[in-house]
């Protein structure tokens, strides 16, 4: 029962609409392909405050009481929908199929829009047609040649300027400006083999590939993250924009944008139209531009589109321009995609472009069974070893000179700098001990052809002056080495002594990945040193003495990807703690920092054996030589972590066995932003022999600092450590502008809503917490990364605090690989 009453006052705080008495509705809105419909509204009718909108793939749940009911859907660009329903003693589900608003209606349909406006009448031919004139409304394969290139502009210092004369060396000037190229451009070339069924089902052999330069600003290398299709209602493309963008050939696009026509020409014996796109509310339409359509056949020819900066993850601008063939008048085939776009740094601007040409289509393609999975792409070892002779045949775009010298300069560079003599000059330059390596840097030795490097630290790094038991030095030495194959052997090991108690201590570690594609590593490591018992506490309490111990433990682990998207981790660890509560220790700052001091205890040993499993159904990946790269998965992933106390063996002296289980999920809610959830439940099943290092806490809040509301609450002051279960939810909604940029003039100042709630119970304390909080963020420009700075307004309450506000701020830092934010 007390479980029972945890799990409503959870859905009480988080999921309003939720009560114990009541039943839950549920199911998918479908369009005329029966497709899912994403952001629907859902309500019963003559009752408005029981509503609710599907999510990304078009589901929907609403709770009611038994009686009959007759619910309202309805979306933009399709009409709405009535259905009866009887909920009785039951759950139900029932999927509830719309169709678009026809054509006539859409003309019927007044937006401030006059019968002289043939741009919007051209539009609505298009959009009649648009099922069948969608290439990938139908399988196929094609070839894709795709160039990619970053010009750097960098600001040169004014003595740089001064110094060029006009006197100089014209031979001289000429190797600056070749070394500088070779500096200011990145580039890279792929071909690939895409195979498409639809709706969503892609696979694309990598056939060669060519980087020189670094590709983190390169867009568009690959053509299953990202696909420009704007024959759909919505394109999602999470690795560049925050919220899905709506096609304006499309029938929601239809009543999303303005259509204005520009101008009408000839061109091989046809009539052009082009149509000026402008949207009617920046905050859901951010594509402008121009439309280009073919009379009569009611075909597009090209099209010209740019995003509006406000949702960009990295980028000032993006624009896509796409050209299209039509064969027999039936179809738009894409045969060539251009994108241009760019970033403006303090002192460097990047601009790009993106050519990428698509040839030789087959729409009857002969897919075996089982040919597409969650594997959607493959690049074997010789796509990276492709010749010269290679490119030139299989090259659709011509290199501009610029490109063509920049090859030649980057290919001799790359030459030079590869020999032998030159690496082993490097070398030496390299290993090498310096005063300031000693004092400052570390000294390092590299051997190249054994891939081989090992540091030491220098003087700045073993100065340890803020120790449990006083300050410390500590000497430390890595060894790395990397194999062809990419498995990797990384070793550690420090010893440090301490001035005031005479000790030493110290640890060795190793960690061996053996297999980089399962991402399967092998752990043994052994320490002698002081150890937290609450390591993950709040700062206000973490460097108390009461929370240290000294261990001497051995420790060995194991982790691997068994089958796509189930992760197993498994670890053993022997154990002795003792109490240092005779070490000698300096107070000094006592009274500055209040602290306590050190815990007595019997010391007593422990062997711990622990296993986690976590699993990601549906997990996307791109298969490379000797690596995966995951892509993510629309499912959430859930995870299971038991952990047993070993009781006699070895002389262990602790008998416990603790279980948890968590879910958690970060997903798209159509337009209006983007939500992440996380909830996990856990409990002592056995304490016969339970130690204070053992127990599981909450983990207090930080003043000021908005911890990750994910995993933590932002006014929690109390670590309730307990034996009996305890369950905890969170949840976080970033709304990505689509609520500021309805304000006039918001959307430029780039301030986003974050809103969210959680809530804890745990059984042995009857400890009821809860929280609402809500916030603005803003992304900046921080050197070459984006830096995401909140506000944030937290309201708290439970059985054991009296209602109470507190406010917070919180950094953040993009993730340049998965374009995320830690939450």
């Amino acid at each position: 029962m007390k479980l029972l009453k945890v799990i409503c006052l959870l859905n009480l705080i988080c999921i309003p609409a939720f009560s114990f008495s009541q039943w839950n509705l549920s199911g998918t809105v479908l369009d005329e392909k029966k497709l899912p419909i994403p952001f629907a509204n859902v309500y019963i009718k003559n009752n408005t405050d029981l509503r609710t909108q599907t999510d990304e793939n078009g589901k929907f749940s609403l709770q009611l009481f038994d009686g009959e009911y007759f619910v309202i859907v309805n979306a933009t660009g399709y009409q709405e929908r009535e259905t009866y329903v009887v909920i009785s003693n039951k759950g139900a589900v029932k999927d509830i199929q719309l169709f678009p608003i026809k054509i006539k209606e859409l003309e019927d349909i007044e937006i401030a829009v006059k019968r002289g406006n043939p741009g919007r009448e051209i539009m609505l031919e298009v959009v009649k047609k648009r099922d069948k004139i969608n290439p990938w409304a139908y399988p196929h394969s094609t070839n894709v040649y795709i160039k990619a290139t970053e010009s750097i502009d960098r600001k040169e210092k004014e003595s740089d300027s001064k110094n060029d004369r006009q006197d100089a060396d014209p031979f001289e000037e000429e190797k600056r400006k070749l070394a500088k190229l070779a500096g200011n451009m990145n580039f890279a070339e792929i071909q690939v083999t895409r195979n498409y069924s639809p709706p969503n089902k892609v696979k694309e052999i990598r056939n060669a590939y060519e980087l020189r330069g670094d590709d983190k600003t390169l867009y568009y290398t690959t053509t299953v993250k990202s696909n420009f299709n704007f024959f759909e209602n919505l394109l999602y493309l999470e690795d560049l924009h925050s919220t899905p963008v709506m096609s304006p050939i499309s029938t929601p696009g239809i009543l999303s944008y303005r259509y204005r026509l520009e101008a009408q020409y000839e061109e091989n014996g046809r009539k052009i139209h082009k149509i000026k796109i402008l949207p009617r509310m920046s905050s859901t339409s951010t594509l402008t531009g121009y439309i280009y359509v073919v009379d009569s056949v009611w075909l597009v020819q090209k099209l010209d589109l740019t995003m509006e900066k406000g949702n960009l993850f990295m980028y000032d601008y993006f624009s896509i321009h796409q050209e299209f063939d039509l064969p027999g008048d039936s179809m738009c085939v894409l045969k060539e995609q251009v994108l241009d776009y760019g970033v403006k740094y303090k002192n460097q601007t990047s601009t790009c472009k993106t050519v990428a040409q698509f040839s030789n289509y087959n729409f009857q393609p002969n897919f075996p069974p089982k040919f597409f999975s969650n594997e959607l792409a493959v690049t074997t070892q010789e796509a990276y070893e492709r010749d010269s002779a290679f490119w030139k045949d299989q090259r659709a775009v011509s290199l501009t000179p610029e490109e063509q010298r920049f090859i030649i300069v980057r290919d001799s560079i790359h030459d030079a700098l590869n020999r032998k003599e030159y690496l082993d000059s490097i070398d030496k330059v390299f290993n090498k001990v310096t005063f300031l390596k000693v004092v400052w840097f570390g000294v390092e030795h590299r051997n190249r052809p054994k891939k081989v490097q090992w540091s030491i630290n220098s003087l700045a790094a073993i100065a340890r002056p803020l120790y449990p038991a006083g300050p410390r030095v500590a000497p430390g030495f890595n060894y790395f080495k990397k194999w062809e194959d990419q498995r990797t052997l990384d070793i550690n090991t420090e010893i440090s002594y301490g001035f005031l108690n005479h000790d030493i201590k110290g640890n060795i570690n190793g960690n061996y990945l053996y297999n980089p594609f399962k991402q399967a590593r092998l752990r043994m490591g052994f320490d002698h040193d002081f150890d937290a018992i609450v390591s993950y506490d709040a700062i206000t309490q973490i460097y108390k003495r009461s929370n240290f111990i000294e261990a001497t433990s051995l420790n060995i682990g194991q982790t691997q990807e068994y089958i796509n998207g189930l992760y197993v981790d498994i670890d053993f660890e022997f154990t002795e703690r003792r109490s240092i509560n005779g070490y000698k220790k300096l107070g000094f700052l006592d009274s500055v920092i209040p602290n306590d001091d050190f815990k007595p205890f019997q010391g007593y040993q422990a062997l711990l054996g622990e296993i986690t499993v976590t699993y990601t159904p549906g997990q996307k990946y791109m298969r490379e030589p000797h690596r995966k790269v995951v892509l993510g998965s629309k499912w959430p992933s859930v995870y299971a972590y038991y952990q047993r106390g070993i009781p006699k063996l070895f002389g262990s002296d602790v008998d416990h066995e603790y279980g948890l289980i968590g879910i958690y999920q970060n997903f798209q809610l159509g337009t209006f932003g983007t939500s992440s959830y996380h909830v996990k439940s856990g409990k002592f099943l056995s304490s016969k022999n339970l130690k204070d290092a053992d127990f599981k806490y909450q983990r207090r809040s930080d003043p000021i600092w908005f911890s990750n509301p994910l995993y933590s609450f932002q006014d929690q002051d109390s670590s309730l450590p307990s034996r009996d279960y305890y369950i905890e939810a969170h949840f976080i909604h970033h709304d990505n502008g689509s609520i500021m940029n309805k304000i006039p003039f918001m959307k430029k100042t780039g301030i986003g809503l974050v809103f969210g709630c959680g809530a804890m119970y745990v059984a042995e304390y009857n400890w009821k917490h809860y929280e609402v909080l809500a916030g603005i963020e803003r992304n900046f420009k921080f050197s070459k990364r984006r830096l995401r700075i909140g506000l944030y307004g937290v309201f708290s309450d439970g059985n054991h605090i009296t209602p109470r506000w507190t406010g917070k701020i919180s950094f953040a830092v993009l993730d340049d690989r998965n374009m995320k934010f830690n939450f």
